[in-house]
């Protein structure tokens, strides 16, 4: 089949890879431009135009993709279909319209859960015990098209966004050309999504803080949710701290306050902090400018007590 690919982050690869894998004729690859990124503010290309050049196939990098070139140029190529993998920019409805077969997308929840940019880290920080990838044909509305596969994932309770993440795009990669196989064969039918729906925006810098007074099982589905980015932070005497690996040790009691983030005893796998219900286990941690590291010489190393506080 004659495929227009739209895609920018790593999640986006495996999709890619499996498209050129089974003998399908990628037209063109279109992913965002190149950003300036780390602390030189180098330019940095997106790990699907990595992949793509590697593979030998065109790249475009339109800054708009709501233009009469970017449409022009599509037409040109006549692709039969537009699969579209995590872009990062919403198709205009003439573009939705060109492909004789419409635009295809993989998305990384069981839609109608989780529509948006950041589907998986909130299904994590939610605590969800399962999340899925769903192939749709795409509408001019977010995440709101007539789902054709879905596949389920369980989430472990210990995992990370960026385990499910590589876990997922895999997964996704593999749903799709189930789909393409099926609509080739004419014997899929689109079905309109259906059930209450949830939004996962973009994150913000607000939900990168470690609250103490929430529950122990909260802040530690946060802190897997936003590993490994953007990472969540607390304080400790006036210093950021990262913390990126936790266990909740108690999440039945509920501890009396006021002041939360008690640093109540150090053990050999880190350190024991009092929330808002429940004790947690701080296990890795990173001082700002530094290296991750055990939480527990993190602590001994700044000549910390136990009866300390975090973020205070």
């Amino acid at each position: 089949m004659r495929i227009v690919f739209m895609g920018t982050p790593e999640f986006a690869v495996p999709s890619l890879k499996s498209l050129v894998r089974e003998g399908h004729e990628i037209a063109a690859v279109i992913t965002q431009p190149d950003r300036p990124a780390g602390r030189g503010k180098q330019q940095k290309a997106s790990a699907v135009k990595v992949v793509a050049q590697k593979l030998g196939l065109t790249v475009w990098q339109p800054e708009k993709i709501n233009t009469a070139e970017t449409l022009e140029s599509l037409t040109v190529l006549q692709p039969e279909l537009i699969v579209v993998v995590a872009y990062g920019k919403k198709l205009p409805a003439a573009i939705l319209q060109l492909p004789a077969r419409g635009c295809l997308n993989v998305h990384a929840s069981l839609l109608p859960a989780y529509r948006g940019a950041a589907p998986i880290h909130w299904a994590v920080i939610k605590g969800e015990t399962q999340t899925g990838v769903t192939t749709m044909m795409m509408d001019e509305g977010l995440d709101t098209g007539d789902i054709l596969l879905q596949k389920v994932f369980p989430i472990a309770a210990e995992a990370t966004t960026g385990e499910v993440h590589d876990a997922l795009a895999e997964l996704g990669a593999d749903l799709l050309i189930e789909t393409i196989n099926s609509l080739s064969r004419g014997d899929l039918q689109a079905v309109a999504q259906t059930g209450d729906s949830t939004y996962a925006p973009l994150l913000k810098r607000e939900h990168e803080w470690l609250d103490w007074s929430r529950s122990a099982l909260e802040l530690h589905n946060q802190i897997r949710g936003l590993n490994p980015w953007p990472g969540s932070f607390t304080t400790y005497r006036g210093e950021n701290l990262k913390v990126w690996r936790s266990r909740p040790l108690d999440v039945l009691k509920v501890n009396g306050g006021p002041k939360f983030g008690k640093v109540l005893r150090i053990t050999e796998d880190g350190l024991a902090v009092e929330t808002g219900k429940g004790d947690i286990l701080l296990r890795e941690v990173q001082p700002a400018g530094k290296r991750i590291m055990p939480a527990r010489d993190f602590f001994l190393g700044r000549h910390g007590q136990v009866g300390d506080y975090l973020a205070t």
